[in-house]
C-alpha cells in the first residue's frame, strides 16, 4: 500500500521508495557490503551420479576496501555439498576459512557465511550439486532426439544458478565470468559465453564472458550438439535431427538482429546463437546471453512462432543489457523485451502479424486478470518476503508493461519514443534498474521535455494501479476480425466447420478462434472441428495449448490418446499447465487420469515442470 499511495501523490516519488525498489528479498547476499565482480568456474560433468563437481573463484570488491577486522562474505546456495572454502590473502597465498551452512528454506535455499580475516581479494570454494539440482536437468539418451547420447542443460532463472553454483544469486549484481568445463568423450559443452562454432568435441572445453552478467544468465548445456552458421555472427547449435529443420525455420535471425540494431543501437554481445534443446525444456526460450536456449515446440514450418526468437533477441537489448535489480521489477525485463519483440516482428515480417499477435496476448493478459489478486496486478510489484519471485512471470510484466509502452508511444508518437528507449538502453547498459530509475528517466527525457502529453496520474495508473487504465487502447487486427466473423457464422448455422476456409490461417488465427468458442460448447460440435480441421494430435503447441483444454471441458474424449501423448512429449510449462489445470478441475476420474499421465512423464520434464504441475495436482488432491 505504501507504494500505491506514494504513486497516487506523484508517481515520481523515488526517494521514499528507492531503498525497498532495490532491496532483492530472494537473495541472502548483501551487495551493499561486497559484491562478487568476476567469477571463475572449473567443473566436470558427471552423468552417473548426475552432478557437477569442481570449485568457483569469485572475486570481490568491497564497499569499505580500507576497513580492518575480520569480516563476512554471505552467498546463496540449493542443495551444495560445500567441501572447502580457502581465502586468498596477499600475494596470491590461499588459507582456509571457516564457514556455515544456514538452514534450508524451501525457496531460498541455504544461506553460507564464509568468516574472513579481513577484506580479501578472492575465495576459492569447493563443492558439487545434488542430483536433484533444480536448475539443472539431466536427459538419459533414450530422452534425447539422437537416442545415443545423455543430455545436460541448466535453468538459472530466477533463482535456481545457487543450485548449481554457489553465489550472490540476485540481479543487482552482476559479474564477468571464465569456465573450465570438462565432460564424457564425445559431448559438446556450451555456455552463455564465447561458444566457438569451429569447436570440436574434445571434453575439455574453455570459456570466457567478457560482458558482465547477473547469476540468471549463467548457463551450461552439454549434449550431442552440432552447428550450422545462419549468417556470419550467428548460427544454431542443435542435435543432429533437429538442426535442418531449425535452420529452415530460424533463417530470418539476422534480419532481426539488424532490424534491432537499427532500433535500438549496436549489438554488444558479438555472436548472437540459438541452442535447440529437447522439447522438456520448461519454457519456450531462455534469453542467456550469446546463446539463446529455445524450445523446438516453435518450430511448426511456417514461421509463425518465430516471435520467440525476436523475444529472445530483444532480451539482448531489454533484459540482458538492462536488467531489474530485482525480481519486483520484472516488468522492466520482460515488458521491455515484448515490446521490443513486437517491433521486431513488425519490421521482418510485417505489420499485420505484429497487430496479431498483440491482439492474442492482450486477450491473454485481460484472461489472466481474471484470477489474479488486485496486488499482483500492478507493475511494479510489493516486496514479498518469503514468496517465490516465479510468482512475477506472468502477463502482467510481459503484456501489461508492453502495453504501457505502447501507450507511451502512441502518445509521443514513434519518432520521439524510439530515440527515448534507445537512450534508455544506452545510459543503463550492463546495468541493473528499479521502476524509480525508470520513472526518473521517463520524467527527464520525456514528460519535461514534451509536456501536456502525459500526466504523472496516467502514469501512475500504469504503474501502480491494478488492471487495466482507461488510456489503454485495444490492438485490432484485420485478419483476427475475419477470423471473428467466420466463427460466428459457424456457430450460428450459416456455415459448416469445412465450409470455413482456412488454408491461409497462421498460428495466431488458430488460437483466435480456439480462444473465441462457447464455454458451453458441445462435444458433438468438437467432433466436427476436429473432422474438419485434424486439430487432435497437432504438431503445433500453442494450439494444442488451446485445444485439449476445451475438448477436456466439454467431454470430448476421442483427444485423450493424442493429449496424454502430448503431455508425455512436451515439457514447456506454458503448453502443458493449462491442459493439467483443465483435467484437475473436472471430475475425479479426470483427476486421476491426469495423475496417471503425469507419472507417465515425469521422468522427462524439467525440475522446474514436475514442481509446478505437482503443486497444480496436489491443490486438487481430496
Amino acid at each position: 500500500m505504501r507504494l500505491l499511495f506514494a504513486l497516487a501523490l506523484s508517481a515520481f516519488a523515488t526517494v521514499a521508495l528507492a531503498s525497498s525498489r532495490a532491496d532483492d528479498e530472494h537473495s541472502h547476499a548483501q551487495p551493499q557490503l561486497v559484491r562478487i565482480t568476476d567469477m571463475a568456474l572449473d567443473l566436470r560433468v558427471d552423468f552417473a551420479t548426475r552432478t557437477l563437481q569442481g570449485e568457483v573463484v569469485h572475486t570481490l570488491a568491497w564497499a569499505d576496501p580500507k576497513a580492518t577486522g575480520p569480516a563476512e562474505l554471505v552467498l546463496d546456495t540449493r542443495d551444495l555439498a560445500i567441501e572447502r572454502v580457502q581465502a586468498r590473502v596477499g600475494e596470491g597465498r590461499w588459507q582456509r576459512a571457516a564457514f556455515t551452512l544456514g538452514e534450508p528454506d524451501e525457496i531460498l535455499g541455504r544461506r553460507l557465511v564464509i568468516s574472513l580475516p579481513g577484506r580479501v581479494e578472492a575465495v576459492r570454494i569447493r563443492y558439487r550439486t545434488s542430483p536433484e539440482a533444480s536448475g539443472l536437468q539431466w536427459m538419459p539418451p533414450a530422452l534425447t532426439a539422437t537416442g545415443r547420447q545423455p543430455l545436460l542443460f541448466s535453468q538459472s532463472q530466477a533463482i535456481h544458478a545457487r543450485s548449481w553454483v554457489p553465489l550472490q544469486d540476485t540481479p543487482s549484481v552482476r559479474f564477468t565470468y571464465s569456465a573450465r568445463v570438462r565432460t564424457p568423450a564425445g559431448l559438446m559443452a556450451l555456455m552463455s559465453a564465447d561458444n566457438r562454432p569451429d569447436a570440436q568435441p574434445t571434453g575439455d572445453y574453455r570459456f570466457r564472458m567478457p560482458q558482465p552478467i547477473p547469476s540468471y544468465l549463467l548457463a551450461i548445456a552439454v549434449g550431442d550438439f552440432r552447428f550450422k552458421p545462419l549468417s556470419p555472427r550467428a548460427g544454431i547449435w542443435a542435435e543432429a535431427p533437429v538442426l535442418d529443420r531449425a535452420v529452415a525455420e530460424f533463417a530470418d535471425t539476422e534480419a532481426m538482429i539488424a532490424a534491432t540494431e537499427a532500433l535500438y543501437g549496436p549489438y554488444r554481445w558479438e555472436r548472437y546463437d540459438l541452442l535447440i534443446l529437447p522439447a522438456s525444456f520448461p519454457y519456450g526460450g531462455m534469453e542467456n546471453p550469446r546463446l539463446s536456449f529455445i524450445t523446438p515446440t516453435v518450430i511448426v514450418g511456417d514461421k509463425s512462432l518465430v516471435s520467440l526468437i525476436a523475444h529472445e533477441l530483444a532480451h539482448s537489448w531489454s533484459g540482458n543489457l538492462v536488467t531489474n535489480a530485482s525480481w519486483k521489477d520484472f516488468w522492466l525485463n520482460e515488458g521491455f523485451t515484448s515490446y521490443v519483440e513486437n517491433r521486431i516482428v513488425e519490421q521482418v515480417f510485417g505489420a499485420e502479424q505484429a497487430a496479431m499477435e498483440n491482439v492474442v496476448a492482450q486477450a491473454g493478459l485481460r484472461e489472466a486478470l481474471r484470477s489474479l489478486p488486485p496486488e499482483r496486478q500492478v507493475l511494479a510489484l510489493p516486496a514479498t518476503p518469503g514468496g517465490d519471485p516465479e510468482d512475477a512471470t506472468n502477463d502482467v510484466a510481459y503484456i501489461k508493461g508492453q502495453w504501457f509502452l505502447i501507450f507511451l508511444e502512441q502518445r509521443f508518437g514513434r519518432e520521439v519514443f524510439d530515440p527515448f528507449l534507445r537512450k534508455w538502453f544506452d545510459e543503463h547498459a550492463f546495468k541493473s534498474v528499479t521502476t524509480d530509475d525508470f520513472l526518473a528517466f521517463l520524467r527527464r527525457e520525456l514528460l519535461a521535455k514534451h509536456p501536456g502529453k502525459v500526466s504523472d496520474a496516467e502514469v501512475a495508473a500504469w504503474i501502480a494501479g491494478p488492471g487495466l487504465p482507461d488510456t489503454a487502447v485495444p490492438a485490432t487486427s484485420a485478419r483476427l476480425e475475419a477470423v471473428d466473423a467466420a466463427r460466428t457464422r459457424w456457430l450460428e448455422g450459416q456455415t459448416t466447420a469445412r465450409g470455413i476456409d482456412t488454408s491461409r490461417w497462421i498460428t495466431q488465427e488458430w488460437v483466435h478462434f480456439l480462444e473465441g468458442l462457447p464455454a458451453d460448447i458441445s462435444a458433438q460440435q468438437l467432433l466436427e472441428i476436429d473432422g474438419a480441421f485434424r486439430l487432435t494430435g497437432t504438431a503445433n503447441g500453442e494450439i494444442a495449448q488451446r485445444w485439449y483444454p476445451i475438448t477436456v471441458r466439454a467431454g470430448y474424449f476421442e483427444a485423450r490418446p493424442a493429449l496424454a501423448q502430448f503431455l508425455r512429449k512436451v515439457g514447456r510449462r506454458k503448453l502443458i499447465l493449462p491442459i493439467y489445470r483443465a483435467l484437475a478441475e473436472q471430475s475425479e476420474g479426470d483427476r486421476v487420469f491426469a495423475r496417471q499421465v503425469f507419472q507417465q512423464a515425469a521422468p522427462g520434464y524439467h525440475p522446474i515442470t514436475r514442481a509446478s504441475v505437482q503443486a497444480l495436482l496436489d491443490a486438487r488432491a481430496p
